[in-house]
């Protein structure tokens, strides 16, 4: 028995050969040995891979006796940006909300004393916080991923980042040269964004790319040879999320049609298991069953202002960080986040903001919660939607192909028996409003409604 064939035998039940795609993760592993700092790789395996499976199953363990705290919590830290992007639901023209150093570091602290050690750091320009260093500074034994286009990673920057080697940069690209323009609202932004992602891997950080798939970029960065391109530039993983069009200004005519969210989930699972390049999605288990990662509960969003949203896109809340009895108890103890997570679950695997918005507004209502952006508008927003397809597809299931993700994805990134109650099934509509069944042309029984 050769080496490789050892996996093969260990991970049989995980529904693929080995040797089919046994070149990937060698690849993949001494490319991110040779690009990345040490003190980061070191930082990423303890504080994200290895803590953050045991928050994982500590969030399992609690779930089963229907306590809910996420493991990943996602942190908006102010409105402001330099950019102007199309579809952006953040008040980036308003007056600067930001969530302060102390306000953070309780925040953080709390979590981490239940298990938590990841957190996603999002804005507005998350480097236009004048605190965001000081934060990764003074939170060494914690890992965060900061979503960022990049324009202000200076050799500065990056080498505090690379000095303390707590932090990844995930770093939007939204497509190339004239479509970057576009999608982001200002000039040379695709070289400028370039520059940045340029200066992170000089720098030696671990350092991704993010993309959300749309219209108008999905021909040229929904591509092997996009992906060739960013390996050759030293990217470590890339994240692909399709477009949602939310917001003040939603521009539904980017958004997705089926087939083109099937073609983005086949596109995904191929290049996993050839290209040398991690690749994230939060939407799928090993199987390609569509589930959402705040229905699971496995992750919730607060917004500049403190306020704890079911998702980032969701812009509505009962609570606050500034709640006296902490994060933990706060998220624990909603109401609100508890009525979401499970009537989301008993209607779709998918986006219940874009398959439902009739839904949404009536769990806002029946729960009184506010509308937390500054602009004030999030309710006509949400009554102007029509419904849409999302990640739920069913008859259009495209399981993982490499053994890797399979196995991650069975154990720690799952839909945690949220779907259990799922019934009530009612159909999903396209934007003109007609039913569709599976892209495959077959019509589908999950997506007549059910008594």
């Amino acid at each position: 028995m050769s080496s490789y064939d050892f996996p093969g035998i260990l991970f049989a039940d995980c529904g693929v050969s080995w040797n089919e795609y046994d070149l990937m993760l060698p690849e993949l592993t001494m490319r991110v040995l040779r690009t990345a700092d040490p003190k980061a790789l070191w930082k990423f395996a303890w504080l994200f891979g290895i803590k953050g499976m045991l928050s994982v199953d500590r969030f399992k363990r609690r779930a089963k006796k229907g306590i809910y705290f996420p493991p990943f919590l996602y942190l908006s830290i102010l409105n402001s940006c330099n950019l102007r992007c199309q579809g952006c639901w953040v008040d980036v023209e308003a007056p600067r909300e930001s969530i302060d150093l102390q306000q953070l570091h309780r925040l953080i602290n709390d979590a981490k004393s239940h298990g938590n050690s990841f957190f996603g750091i999002l804005g507005g320009e998350p480097f236009m916080h004048p605190q965001l260093l000081d934060l990764l500074e003074q939170q060494p034994n914690t890992y965060f991923q900061i979503f960022t286009n990049g324009q202000l990673i200076t050799d500065k920057v990056a080498s505090k980042l690379r000095e303390l080697g707590n932090a990844t940069p995930l770093i939007s690209i939204e497509g190339r040269e004239m479509v970057s323009d576009q999608r982001r609202g200002k000039k040379n932004v695709f070289n400028r964004t370039l520059k940045g992602l340029d200066t992170a891997i000089r720098h030696k950080l671990l350092t991704g790319v993010a993309t959300s798939v749309c219209k108008s970029n999905i021909k040229d960065l929904l591509t092997e040879s996009w992906l060739d391109e960013l390996i050759d530039r030293g990217v470590h993983y890339v994240w692909f999320h399709s477009y949602r069009p939310v917001g003040p200004m939603m521009h539904d005519d980017l958004g997705l049609t089926r087939e083109e969210l099937v073609e983005t989930r086949r596109f995904i699972t191929e290049m996993r298991a050839k290209k040398p390049i991690a690749i994230v999605d939060a939407y799928y288990d090993h199987e390609g069953n569509a589930l959402c990662p705040m229905a699971t509960g496995i992750s919730h969003h607060v917004n500049p202002k403190g306020g704890i949203e079911p998702c980032p896109i969701i812009q509505f809340a009962n609570e606050s960080i500034d709640d006296e009895r902490g994060i933990y108890r706060t998220l624990t103890e909603s109401k609100f986040l508890k009525d979401f997570r499970e009537a989301t679950a008993n209607e779709t695997r998918g986006c219940i903001m874009l398959e439902r918005p009739d839904l949404v507004e009536n769990l806002i209502e029946r729960n009184g919660a506010k509308d937390v952006t500054i602009r004030q508008t999030a309710l006509q927003e949400l009554q102007s939607m029509k419904p849409r397809f999302s990640q739920w597809l069913p008859g259009d299931e495209i399981p993982e192909k490499h053994w890797m993700y399979r196995l991650a994805k069975r154990f720690f990134y799952s839909d945690f028996g949220a779907y259990k109650n799922m019934q009530n099934v009612k159909p999903l509509h396209d934007v003109d409003g007609h039913n569709k069944g599976s892209s495959k042309g077959n019509a589908n029984p999950d997506l007549i409604e059910k008594d």
